[in-house]
């Protein structure tokens, strides 16, 4: 016990922050990479620009000339089959937890997760006969 006291008292090196020098060099590293990636990529790669490359991406909607004041309309689909992906997203992060310790939930998580399935499959079945998922 002596011993040990006299180390402490010594200075003996102590865990302290040096166990977090390896996620700070993590850190360091990443942050280079992605500051190097972005200054590089326009010098390194190819500079051949065209007037399809320079257009904007608008889902299948034709680009107008003139920029549309106060935003425009967009179509209704594009928002409901955006809620119908966070709907079945979420859907697929809570079926998989139950997937991985299906056995120890046993008959009741049986129960649980056939009664979410049936309420989502209740939601789909909705959109599908109000006609969400038809693009005409």
């Amino acid at each position: 016990m002596l011993e040990v006291t006299e180390q402490v008292a010594q200075g003996a090196p102590s865990p302290g922050l040096g166990m977090y020098l390896p996620l700070v060099l993590l850190f360091v590293l990443a942050t280079a990479f992605a500051v190097l990636s972005v200054l590089l990529g326009p010098l390194v790669g190819p500079s051949r620009y065209n007037k399809a490359k320079l257009s904007a991406y608008e889902c299948g909607i034709e680009p107008s000339p003139q920029p549309v004041v106060g935003g425009g309309r967009m179509p209704v689909a594009y928002y409901i089959t955006a809620m119908l992906f966070i709907l079945f997203d979420i859907e697929m992060v809570f079926l998989y937890p139950f997937a991985v310790s299906a056995n120890a939930l046993g008959m009741f998580g049986l129960v649980e997760i056939v009664l979410f399935i049936a309420t989502v499959g209740f939601a789909y079945a909705y959109v599908w006969r109000r006609g969400g998922l038809d693009w005409n």
